[in-house]
């Protein structure tokens, strides 16, 4: 009796063993980071990580990092379905040092553009002795959601960049500002759309503040893709202002791909160079209820592209107003 009931106990002690060893090698849905965590930690509520990179590979795809509290959880490159949300607290990334602040690049994952990635309530600064390159870079994934962020200081090139590489992305900018971006050469600046190999892209902004930025606040760019769908981007209740340019598309001669930029109830003003220009008779800028003031030019159609307006605008007091056409 003795013999059968230690058996059983060492049994009964080997199970518990594993039980609770076999959890340490399990992802989570839902993470923590906090300013006083550990990334040697599991990640949980009571024994949360330092940094976001700490954090994503005890996440499961799908699943979702939040912070406790205020505090500076790095760089971070996502390569899956992930939520980041520090709704509610200050979640900053510091990307001084001429690096990104967030990659989203799922292209040597098992399923390449596949990754629905959602970055919420969030400080991303490039300040430093050498500046941020990108506050958020988007090379590979299927969709892409800012909301409440603050980007600011990305001088060594766009505070947001989409480059979508081989498929059609998908991206939306909610309540978010883009601030004092770009190279002094105006090279850079709040937000870059320019697809590269087959790629196309599907943008929409909404209530998104572009300010004091070296180059375009929004630069559409169709150059770099053989993608057919080219880009569309949808603009709402935005400011474009104190910037090189508020918006400007770049694109070919050929049928395809196509820049197509709709602005509706917005201001773009105060701009050094041009409110709208497009550069080529690929792309279309259609304006609605928008005032555009205070610019060197207010808009400037090229090369038989087309700047329509649909309506409701206000064209006045630039240095030269230009025309629609």
């Amino acid at each position: 009796m003795k013999t059968g009931m230690k058996l059983a106990s060492v049994a009964t002690a080997a199970v518990a063993a594993f039980a609770f060893a076999a959890p340490a090698h399990a992802q989570a849905t839902r993470t923590w980071v906090s300013g006083v965590g550990d990334d040697v930690n599991p990640c949980s509520r009571t024994a949360p990580c330092k940094t976001f990179a700490g954090a994503i590979s005890k996440t499961a795809a799908g699943g979702e990092i939040n912070c406790l509290d205020p505090g500076g959880y790095g760089t971070l490159t996502i390569t899956k379905s992930i939520t980041v949300d520090c709704t509610g607290t200050m979640g900053s990334t510091l990307n001084s040092g001429g690096i990104n602040g967030f990659v989203i690049n799922d292209s040597l994952s098992a399923t390449p553009g596949q990754s629905e990635v959602r970055l919420r309530g969030l400080s991303i600064n490039g300040a430093g002795t050498t500046p941020g390159l990108n506050g958020i870079r988007f090379i590979s994934g299927k969709s892409l959601v800012v909301e409440d962020v603050f980007i600011q200081n990305q001088k060594g090139g766009f505070g947001i960049s989409i480059a979508p590489s081989a498929n059609s992305a998908t991206v939306a900018v909610i309540n978010s500002s883009v601030v004092t971006s770009g190279p002094s050469g105006g090279t850079g600046g709040g937000m870059e759309v320019k697809p590269t190999g087959s790629g196309t892209a599907r943008v929409s902004l909404d209530n998104v503040r572009f300010a004091n930025n070296a180059g375009s606040s929004l630069r559409v760019d169709t150059t770099a893709t053989t993608g057919a769908a080219g880009v569309t981007v949808s603009v709402v209740r935005s400011e474009f202002s104190s910037s090189g340019q508020g918006i400007a598309l770049v694109s070919t001669a050929a049928a395809v791909p196509q820049a197509v930029v709709m602005v509706v109830d917005s201001t773009i003003f105060n701009n050094t160079n041009f409110g709208i220009i497009a550069n080529i008779g690929n792309s279309r800028v259609r304006v609605a209820t928008t005032a555009i003031t205070g610019n060197g030019t207010g808009v400037n159609p090229l090369a038989g592209a087309f700047i329509n307006n649909l309506g409701g605008n206000i064209l006045d007091g630039n240095t030269t107003n230009g025309a629609f056409n």
